[in-house]
């Protein structure tokens, strides 16, 4: 089985000045505006490719660790997962250098020995982590809540 998932964007003008429209075929937001300033400034209300993978990957990082934990038999009540991408000028150019995840879980009956070794499993196993891997260097800070 497969899934295509597709996105489409517009762009006007020179990289620079110019700017565009991104949607996705399924409707679930957008059409969301992207400039060049948005990706290396400040979003000013735009988005930018690296804030679009962050979202893809907070987001399989959360559908990967509750599956691990619920085949652990700790099905997890809550996570709260935040991913931070590191898009940075370096000598050859622009590049995404690092994705910081960041998740905290309530997950009754785990430990945090458990808690930690399924973020981990589920860190280098989400398919967006799996696209990354070798391009991007990826932490991780998982905790259970207080």
């Amino acid at each position: 089985m497969k899934l295509l998932s597709i996105a489409s964007t517009h762009w006007e003008g020179d990289l620079l000045t110019g700017s565009g429209t991104t949607s996705v075929a399924s409707e679930a937001f957008g059409p969301v505006a992207v400039s060049w300033s948005a990706r290396t400034e400040d979003h000013g209300g735009l988005t930018s490719p690296e804030e679009l993978i962050a979202a893809a990957h907070a987001s399989c990082y959360s559908m990967s660790l509750s599956s691990r934990l619920a085949k652990a038999g700790t099905p997890p009540t809550a996570l709260d997962t935040e991913a931070v991408a590191h898009f940075e000028k370096l000598e050859a150019g622009w590049k995404l250098v690092t994705m910081a995840i960041t998740v905290r879980g309530i997950v009754p009956g785990a430990s945090g020995e458990a808690f930690a070794q399924a973020a981990e499993s589920a860190r280098d196993g989400c398919p967006v982590s799996q696209a990354l891997k070798g391009n991007v260097e990826i932490t991780l800070d998982a905790a259970l809540a207080d």
